[in-house]
């Protein structure tokens, strides 16, 4: 029988105090995970998020200053993460237009994997993650499964076993998947280096993405499938994470880096950049006329 689901459920309470982001493993091979910070297997944590748009020209420049006032996330390494998620949403891509209306209150599903997608399994661990926004503030709200178990969830529908804990969010994300009939829709990816702030800016998160790419199917994340740049490789995305404020020095630095405030969804670039649904006036694309024909023919590539 098929869960039913209201179409318009009203925004749940935010769900406990804010939660550092954690980052990528540190030791032994991607299938362990990246490392939790907590000990719960379920993680809700709320923010205020701001993009911006840089030219990553500019990336050496804009992680020096970040690291004379941030630290790099210990889970990162020299050279940072890599990032992958699939994306679900339904045949009307609900969620997708739910964002580039700009509805108070939306959210999306995806199952996303920290480090290198070549390792993953049906034993990796990966997080199934509901991101919401209810007015400006985000909501993340996850928990940690192995891949098996996740596709079991998101593409069979069935319940899995879980911690007594997890009951609520995995009744929930059956809700969506069955209420909703969603399926796996884009797949992105990209490299990200990310800084964490101490003492007084202590909830503070800085991330740099860059390859930012996806594709529009094989959503298998450990698949050898080909992807492509969905923002131009002379661009990258910044994101500022806060618990309640941004500090001046920072906003101070994002005006001196003439960083652009952009409105932008990796999922709605994705998707948009593989045909999905027609560019909207979010859609960051090349000055290029000619750049998506050059990136359909020479910049598939890369994991």
């Amino acid at each position: 029988m098929r869960l039913r689901f209201n179409r318009r459920a009203r925004p749940p309470e935010p769900a406990g105090d804010p939660m550092p982001d954690p980052g990528p493993p540190t030791t032994g091979r991607d299938h362990a995970g990246h490392a939790l910070r907590a000990p719960s297997k379920l993680h809700a944590f709320n923010r205020y998020e701001i993009k911006y748009l840089v030219a990553t020209t500019k990336v050496a420049a804009l992680r020096r200053e970040l690291a004379d006032r941030l630290a790099p996330d210990s889970h990162g390494g020299t050279d940072g993460y890599g990032v992958w998620s699939v994306y679900y949403d339904t045949t009307d891509l609900r969620f997708y237009w739910e964002k580039i209306e700009g509805l108070r209150f939306r959210r999306k599903l995806r199952v996303r994997h920290y480090g290198d997608r070549s390792t993953v399994d049906d034993d990796t661990t990966v997080y199934v993650e509901i991101k919401q926004r209810v007015n400006r503030v985000t909501q993340k709200r996850r928990i940690a499964l192995p891949y098996r178990a996740a596709r079991q969830l998101c593409d069979e529908r069935v319940m899995v076993e879980h911690d007594p804990s997890q009951r609520a969010f995995v009744e929930e994300v059956l809700e969506l998947v069955s209420g909703l009939d969603l399926r796996p829709v884009a797949m992105t990816g990209y490299q990200r280096e990310a800084f964490v702030g101490q003492d007084a800016d202590l909830g503070l998160r800085v991330t740099l993405d860059q390859r930012i790419r996806g594709r529009d199917r094989d959503f298998h994340l450990g698949a050898a499938a080909e992807n492509r740049l969905i923002v131009p490789a002379g661009l990258s995305i910044v994101e500022i994470k806060a618990n309640e404020r941004v500090p001046y020095w920072l906003t101070d630095l994002a005006a001196r880096a003439e960083l652009s405030v952009v409105r932008v969804s990796k999922y709605c670039q994705s998707v948009e950049a593989f045909g999905r649904a027609p560019r909207s006036i979010f859609h960051i694309q090349d000055d290029d006329p000619a750049a998506d024909l050059a990136t359909a023919t020479t910049t598939r590539s890369e994991a």
